[in-house]
């Protein structure tokens, strides 16, 4: 099944130089999309970017707060070395 849901849009005004904007509609154009398009995408992927960094930054503290028992790191290497494939 498919829904088509309607997602509120606002217009944003953002300034770009002619080369950026040129670029944009070259990949616009080579993609069938417009630019509107690559640029929600793009500020979507900053997005994601920082919320992997946030969860990077979140995951070290934790490990600085609680650090891993060394015992439990050597017995992954472990086993790790005897379970990895061989390529």
């Amino acid at each position: 099944m498919v829904y088509h849901m309607s997602v509120a849009r606002r217009e944003v005004l953002v300034q770009l130089d002619d080369e950026l904007v040129e670029r944009l509609d070259r990949l616009a154009d080579a993609e069938g999309t417009s630019r509107s398009d690559l640029i929600r995408r793009g500020a979507a992927a900053v997005l994601e970017a920082a919320d992997q960094l946030e969860a990077d930054r979140v995951l070290r503290d934790a490990y600085s707060r609680i650090p891993q028992n060394p015992a439990l790191v050597r017995s992954a290497r472990r086993l790790a070395a005897r379970t990895t494939p061989e390529w």
